[in-house]
């Protein structure tokens, strides 16, 4: 999967979608162009730009649908309906499609609007080449915000995407929207819906029919229905024994989560000591669950001053008081400790919490 921000494809089949895909290639750098057959020669004496020919627009899209994180077409809405309808799986996962007449007059979001950023591509595209921007999503259209897009925006990672069209169809009609919010930013995004904070998940409603928001990570019990919602602030600090192999580790650390009701969705991190920077099994656990790792040296351990388990046994052969605990505190930028050192023979991790990531 590409990742959010990387620069666009831009497909075009006319000599004149040609010319407006190379003016707008210059305006996203690193673009990629593909043209038709059709669209002519390229007449361009600025810097050349990356452009790729392609015979046959539905075969050549299906192999790069999903290599972009966005598509700007430049021909009819007819063709790219066509060659989109075979490759569509859900809105929570397809790329942003935004489809321009070769003129450059409007800017229609046309596929994965909210999510996928459609929506915003079309407006930023708009303003910058001055068009029409067509957007025609219900909760844009009636200036309201969409849950989903503002659970993007906030870097928030969305565990039932079920749900929620649920939440956004009882903001169009104006319910009141149950809302559990550790991060207090949900709330603030939310104008002119009509909220109901509350704080614990018991005051949830049974009721099936008033949409519920709970973004924390904390795990707890909730109504079915509910949008689950996890922000991305803990930080994952372990040691292991040299060779430890990916399946206790990965065992091990599942098992604590759970057992502690902290998300695994919400981990950003997985930190350790240098000493560990080869070891396979953390290395290949980072990998598994898509972690970047970060490696702390004898002094940065030693430097925390809040650890609540030292270890006389790996003061004695690392030199630190903590591996896992010190590790996990200064990933979250010296944060609070919300699960101190667990251990098992092998393995020891903690987890803190970052208020600011």
């Amino acid at each position: 999967m590409p990742a959010p921000d990387a620069p666009p494809a831009i497909w075009a089949l006319t000599p004149g979608g040609s010319r407006l895909a190379l003016k707008l290639a210059r305006l996203y750098p690193g673009a990629r162009v593909f043209l038709g057959q059709g669209a002519g020669p390229v007449e361009d004496n600025a810097t050349p730009l990356p452009i790729q020919r392609f015979t046959r627009l539905s075969r050549e899209l299906a192999i790069r649908f999903r290599a972009f994180p966005a598509h700007i077409f430049i021909f009819s809405t007819g063709i790219a309906l066509r060659v989109l309808a075979p490759l569509m799986e859900n809105k929570q996962e397809d790329p942003a499609v935004v489809l321009l007449d070769e003129g450059g007059q409007n800017v229609i979001s046309l596929l994965s609007g909210h999510i996928g950023g459609a929506n915003a591509l079309t407006r930023e595209l708009a303003e910058k080449i001055k068009a029409n921007p067509v957007i025609t999503t219900a909760t844009d259209v009636n200036d309201l915000p969409a849950i989903d897009t503002l659970a993007v925006s906030l870097g928030l990672v969305i565990e039932n995407r079920q749900a929620i069209k649920a939440v956004n169809l009882g903001i169009l009609q104006g319910k009141r929207v149950q809302l559990i919010d550790t991060t207090g930013e949900l709330a603030a995004g939310l104008p002119g819906v009509n909220l109901e904070i509350i704080h614990d998940s018991k005051g949830f409603s049974p009721e099936e029919s008033i949409p519920k928001v709970f973004c924390s990570w904390r795990d707890a019990t909730v109504p079915r229905g509910t949008l689950i919602l996890r922000p991305r602030c803990l930080t994952l600090g372990m040691g292991c024994n040299r060779n430890t192999s990916l399946a206790e580790l990965r065992e091990f650390a599942q098992t604590t989560l759970a057992h502690h009701g902290i998300s695994r969705a919400s981990i950003t991190t997985l930190a350790t000591t240098t000493v560990k920077a080869d070891e396979p099994g953390l290395l290949a656990l980072a990998e598994a669950w898509n972690l970047p790792m970060t490696f702390y040296d004898k002094s940065h351990l030693n430097s925390v001053d809040t650890i609540e388990t030292p270890s006389e046994m790996v003061e004695k052969h690392l030199g630190v008081k903590s591996v896992c605990e010190a590790a996990a505190i200064l990933a979250a930028n010296h944060g609070r400790l919300i699960l101190p050192k667990q251990k098992n023979p092998n393995v020891t991790l903690a987890v803190a919490w970052a208020t600011s990531m």
